[in-house]
């Protein structure tokens, strides 16, 4: 296995003081980041593949950090924000929130308001990709089946016996059960349960391919 990526805290503020004082914070507590004057050198930037966030300051020369929030949204790009500024009001604090930012601070903040801020991120940000790696399995052993015991897995998770399968495919019920088997095997399930959220997780709709 290729070992995990070091989390990473990007920075994002047009305030070199401002950047200066986040890094020193996050350096001090053992925490890697990167820092940025505009939300363009972001998106020219290498990131590494590991668990990370986003500090972002919502007044930025060129786009502001609600817009450029949903930007990164537009392009697929999943990334925890963590709103700082020095001019918040309420609508600006509810559309940032419910654009999924974990927190939004004015500015003068506690560093341990954002450090707690950060580490909430980092671990949605880890729990994400556990996910998204999981269903990349997923989808990889749902691939190697064959297409009847794709057939065969859909009509399992309806909850139909293997003679009922065997009816409905107009096969033998013995073929059915060499073919469930296949089917249990090849996703590594260990139950009817456990497939049963396999296929509820890759969207297999019951009794279909």
């Amino acid at each position: 296995m290729t070992p995990a990526a070091p989390s990473m805290v990007f920075v994002i503020d047009d305030d070199e003081l401002v950047r200066a004082a986040i890094q020193g914070m996050l350096k001090s507590v053992g925490l890697r980041s990167e820092t940025f004057e505009t939300a363009q050198e972001f998106l020219r930037s290498n990131r590494p593949d590991g668990p990370s966030c986003l500090v972002l300051d919502v007044r930025l020369p060129g786009i502001n950090g609600l817009d450029f929030q949903r930007k990164l949204a537009e392009a697929g790009i999943r990334i925890p924000i963590i709103f700082i500024t020095g001019h918040a009001d309420i609508p600006m604090t509810v559309k940032a929130m419910k654009s999924g930012a974990v927190e939004f601070l004015t500015k003068p903040f506690r560093d341990q308001d954002l450090l707690d801020a950060i580490h909430q991120a980092l671990d949605r940000d880890q729990g994400m990709r556990q996910e998204q790696s999981e269903l990349s399995g997923l989808r990889k052993r749902y691939e190697s089946l064959t297409p009847r015991e794709r057939e065969v897995m859909g009509l399992v998770v309806s909850g139909m016996l293997n003679k009922q399968i065997g009816f409905e495919l107009g096969t033998s019920e013995v073929t059915v059960k060499i073919q469930r088997g296949h089917v249990m095997r090849k996703m590594q399930s260990e139950s009817l349960a456990e497939l049963v959220r396999m296929a509820a997780k890759l969207g297999v709709p019951p009794g279909k391919k």
